[in-house]
C-alpha cells in the first residue's frame, strides 16, 4: 500500500518496489473539492488583496507563504517579516507571523480562528490541517519545485469549501518556470505532477545520489519508454504465475550483463 503526501513518479515506484504488489490510493475524501489554482504577477497584488478581503468577509482564513524570513541583499525574494508588516496595515489585528524563530503557538491560535491571515515561510509545508483555511498565496512561486508547490497547495482544500491557490511571480520567467506553473494550474493529481516534474528536472541517479539531470540508458529511458517498463512488469508477473522454467532466459541475461 503506497500512501504518500509527496508525489512519487510511477516509474520510480516501479523501480523501487517492482518486486512487490502495490496499491495506489488516488481518491480524496468525498467532501473535498479540487483546488482552483491561479498565477499572478507580483505587481498585481492589489487584485489579490481584493480577493482576500472578500474571503475574510466570508469568515475564511488565508495562508500567505514567503521563501525568506528577512529581506536579503543577495536574493530578491519576498520576506515573511516585510509581508507581515504590509498586510498588518491592511488587516489590523487579523495577521500573525510564523517562521522557525517565532512562537509555534500561533498555529493553535490560527486553528481556533483567532485571526484570519497567517504569514509564514515553508514551515507549514507538512503537518498542517486546518479545514477553515481555504486560500493560500505563494510568493516567488517560480523559485519552488513542483513537488513543494503541490505540498504547499495541499494546506488548503481540506474542508468542504471552495479553495484557491494563488501563485505569485515576477516577470521574465524561464521556460521551465512557466511549465511548472502551468502544470499546477492544470492538475491536482500528485502522480501526474510528479511525472511532469521528472520530465522537467530529469530523474537523476536511480541507484545513486544525484536527484536531477538526464542520464543515458543503454536499454530504455524511464521517461520516454515508460510503456516498456509497464509492459515488462506485466510480462514478469505472467511468467511468475505460469511457473515456466526461467532457465531459457539465461542467455538473454548473460547478453546484457
Amino acid at each position: 500500500l503506497l500512501m504518500t503526501a509527496t508525489p512519487i513518479p510511477r516509474t520510480l515506484t516501479m523501480t523501487m518496489y517492482g518486486d512487490m504488489d502495490i496499491s495506489i490510493i488516488r481518491e480524496k475524501p468525498k467532501s473535498r473539492k479540487p483546488i482552483k489554482t491561479y498565477s499572478k504577477l507580483e505587481n498585481k497584488i492589489e487584485d489579490v488583496i481584493k480577493f482576500i478581503k472578500k474571503e475574510i468577509k466570508l469568515d475564511n482564513q488565508v495562508f500567505w507563504v514567503c521563501p525568506l524570513i528577512e529581506e536579503s541583499k543577495k536574493i530578491d525574494h519576498a520576506s515573511a517579516v516585510q509581508k507581515f508588516k504590509y498586510l498588518d496595515k491592511l488587516f489590523p489585528k487579523e495577521v500573525k507571523l510564523l517562521h522557525g524563530k517565532t512562537d509555534i503557538d500561533e498555529i493553535n491560535k490560527f486553528q481556533k480562528n483567532e485571526f484570519k491571515i497567517l504569514v509564514s515561510t515553508t514551515i507549514i509545508e507538512v503537518g498542517i490541517d486546518f479545514p477553515n483555511a481555504n486560500v493560500i498565496v505563494i510568493e516567488n512561486a517560480n523559485k519552488f519545485g513542483l513537488s513543494q508547490l503541490h505540498q504547499l497547495r495541499g494546506r488548503v482544500g481540506r474542508g468542504d469549501k471552495d479553495s484557491t491557490c494563488i501563485l505569485m511571480f515576477k516577470s521574465n520567467l524561464s521556460e521551465n518556470a512557466k511549465k511548472r506553473i502551468n502544470i499546477l494550474k492544470e492538475s491536482n493529481d500528485g502522480f501526474k505532477i510528479s511525472e511532469e516534474d521528472m520530465k522537467i528536472r530529469g530523474f537523476g541517479d536511480i541507484l545513486g545520489f544525484k536527484q536531477s539531470g538526464l542520464k543515458n540508458f543503454k536499454l530504455a529511458d524511464p521517461i520516454h519508454n515508460q510503456d516498456l517498463f509497464i509492459l515488462a512488469e506485466e510480462e514478469i508477473k505472467i511468467l511468475e504465475k505460469s511457473n515456466q522454467n526461467l532457465a531459457k532466459f539465461k542467455p538473454l541475461i548473460k547478453l546484457y550483463d
